[in-house]
């Protein structure tokens, strides 16, 4: 049975943990981080194919806006942010067209009017959309539905209205920026891992955390072999479906004692569902069609689809697009077979060209993740459920000086759901560690009660 008693134990070795990781090694702590996956990346998944001059990316791809976080380690790894452009099709009334700029701008504009009445009780977004805007346009209405089931990937019954209406009402038009990592992500957070003198452990699956303050001891395997670390403190980076899975789980992760201080705030996040597919053509097909006039187009929507939005390489020209299904529509493919979802994939693109394209026949390869069967994931990224202000920064609230957290759903700093959330709840993480205990000493061996092993 191997073990090990660094400074600090890291559950996770996506963003959020190698962020972490990096803070902690640069103060000279020593470091472990305990990883599930035989990769480093977590909920970042960067395919490289052959031939194709842009990286598939199964997993997050974009850069909202200028995060400090995901610029910083840009400079640090001598890697570009890449601006995407924002030229938008969608299918209305059973044409494809421009989509109109001013949607979001109506939307926001109504959303606004509704901030201090959820100040007092907080609906669904369905119900406020349903009760509360009905000054919206048919359009905008539209726009505001898949926004949320899209974007936030939220299930609008479950969504707080309270919560969008303050992180949209915050939103300029387009003001900041779109844009992707040059080489994509895997290659930002490479650099991150090798930057530093952390200990990585692969395929070393944690299914109990037993603590106490000032000790923890984690449990697992290791490579199929039973495996155990101790140390003073840990930073529990567990995607928000994995700590909210029932105990008696399967893929559960345990912890000794329970953490009741995290119940209310797991109860007021909900973990938003994305399948995302890369579909490879031999042709770039839609730069050809209707005499080119969707060659700049960066996405195409057809709200009714089953996929109901579809984004292009561009700048790069590559014969690659990426279908995008998030909330209810991707709850409704999860668990499906890899044919069945692409053949959606290619219907719903039939839904915006047209059988004429015959898309089918010019698919030449597909690539897919279903993030909700992923087990060390269950889900793509949080949202704040009705009711549940507050619940990002309790969800990351140190626990007996002993336990802290990090991961994208513990950022309450206007970056969750986003690599720059993960990135920089990991630095808060790992400061916050180095706050509770300028010199961490040793842990003592954990006393286990007697008959647990």
């Amino acid at each position: 049975m191997a073990g090990s008693s660094p400074d600090v134990l890291i559950i996770g070795a996506g963003a959020a943990g190698l962020a972490a990781a990096a803070e902690l090694a640069r103060a000279g702590r020593s470091v472990l981080v305990l990883e599930a996956r035989e990769r480093i990346g977590g909920r970042v998944w960067t395919r490289h194919v052959d031939g194709l001059p842009v990286p598939v990316e199964l997993g997050a791809e974009f850069i909202h806006g200028r995060p400090a976080a995901t610029f910083s380690l840009l400079r640090k790894a001598g890697a570009a942010a890449v601006a995407a452009p924002f030229v938008r099709w969608s299918v209305r009334r059973g044409e494809l067209q421009l989509q109109r700029d001013d949607l979001f701008a109506q939307v926001r504009k109504a959303l606004r009017g509704q901030a201090g009445a959820l100040g007092k009780k907080d609906v669904s977004f369905g119900t406020l959309l349903a009760r509360g805007l009905r000054g919206l346009s048919a359009d905008a209405r539209a726009f505001a539905r898949m926004r949320v089931q899209g974007y936030e990937a939220a299930d609008p019954a479950r969504a707080s209205a309270r919560a969008i209406v303050e992180e949209w009402g915050g939103e300029g038009p387009g003001e900041e920026g779109h844009f992707r990592p040059a080489g994509g992500y895997g290659a930002l957070l490479d650099s991150l891992a090798g930057g530093h003198g952390a200990g990585l452990r692969l395929r070393t699956v944690v299914r109990a955390v037993r603590w106490k303050r000032g000790a923890v001891e984690v449990e697992g395997t290791s490579r199929g072999e039973p495996f155990r670390a101790q140390a003073a403190r840990a930073i529990v980076t567990l995607p928000l479906g994995v700590l909210q899975r029932a105990p008696g789980a399967p893929d559960a992760v345990r912890f000794t004692p329970a953490l009741e201080e995290k119940r209310r705030a797991l109860k007021g996040l909900a973990c938003g569902a994305v399948i995302k597919a890369a579909l490879l053509f031999r042709t770039a097909f839609w730069e050809e069609l209707d005499g080119a006039r969707y060659r700049d187009a960066a996405f195409f929507h057809s709200p009714a689809a089953a996929f109901p939005t579809f984004w292009t390489a561009l700048p790069a020209r590559a014969p690659l697009l990426i279908a995008w299904a998030g909330g209810p529509n991707a709850l409704r493919l999860s668990g499906a077979a890899a044919p069945r979802i692409v053949r959606q994939a290619v219907a719903s693109l039939e839904s915006i060209f047209g059988k004429r394209a015959g898309i089918g026949a010019r698919l030449d390869a597909a690539w897919l993740h279903d993030w909700q069967k992923d087990p060390f994931a269950r889900g793509a990224y949080s949202y704040v459920a009705v009711g549940g202000h507050g619940a990002r920064a309790a969800l990351a609230a140190p626990v007996a000086d002993t336990l802290f957290f990090a991961g994208e759903a513990t950022d309450f700093e206007g970056e969750h759901a986003t690599v720059a959330g993960a990135l920089q709840s990991g630095a808060r993480a790992a400061r916050q560690v180095l706050g509770a205990c300028r010199t961490l000493a040793r842990p003592t061996p954990y006393a286990r009660p007697p008959g647990t092993g």
